[in-house]
């Protein structure tokens, strides 16, 4: 198997933590100010020795797995005022490389578990405490929104009306008529024209088109 660019030494432990942190940052939607990053499993045991602590932090830097600058950054994090901590936690049945991202900034904060599944491929599995399922292969949309009747169909709309195909979608809601989170694998990113219209929808609350972090 030919494995991604990358600083080294694991696509795992490096290349697919760095993405973890990339998506994270994401998320937030803007730069990090602090982060409480909890590690699982093979995560906690081996991260040391593979880079994990680094490429996390790099990735919430928003530097590639094959950026130089990865080895060096804890010094970048704190020329860039991020303050970050590590805990060992226990994510329950998750992939064995897994890893909880609490972060703040900006005004905003967000909640990330995401595991690394190898290869530098990375699947995640919750956000804000809503289970979803998505790589950052693609762009990706995600939209937390009121649950009402119509609503997909009104986004989906929306996309095809923008021109882009949709490759995959999940959607959890907390209960009917309640708080629900969609996301959007899609074939292109959105026009900034079709995510301001998405946005304009009134049960949406809170949106973001992610770039794609995998090669």
């Amino acid at each position: 198997m030919i494995g991604p660019v990358m600083i080294g030494p694991s696509s795992s432990h490096t290349a697919g933590a760095c993405r973890i942190g990339l998506v994270a940052r994401a998320l937030l939607g803007h730069p990090p100010e602090h982060a409480r990053i909890g590690l699982h499993a093979s995560f906690a045991k081996t991260g040391r020795g593979h880079g994990t602590h680094l490429a996390i932090v790099a990735g919430l830097l928003g530097f590639s797995p094959a950026d130089p600058r990865l080895p060096r950054a804890f010094e970048e994090a704190q020329g860039a005022g991020v303050n970050y901590e590590f805990t060992d936690v226990d994510l329950g049945d998750v992939h064995p490389n897994s890893a909880r991202l609490d972060l703040s900034g900006g005004g905003n904060e967000t909640s990330v578990i995401a595991s690394s599944t190898g290869g530098g491929v990375i699947h995640v599995v919750r956000v804000d405490g809503f289970k979803t399922d998505f790589s950052g292969a693609s762009p990706t949309l995600l939209l937390r929104y009121q649950d009402a009747v119509g609503m997909i169909a009104r986004v989906t709309a929306l996309i095809a009306e923008d021109d882009v195909n949709i490759a995959t979608l999940v959607c959890t809601r907390e209960k009917r008529g309640g708080q629900a989170l969609l996301s959007i694998e899609l074939d292109a990113r959105l026009s900034d024209h079709a995510v301001r219209q998405l946005a304009t929808l009134p049960e949406i609350s809170w949106h973001r088109m992610l770039p794609k972090v995998m090669d």
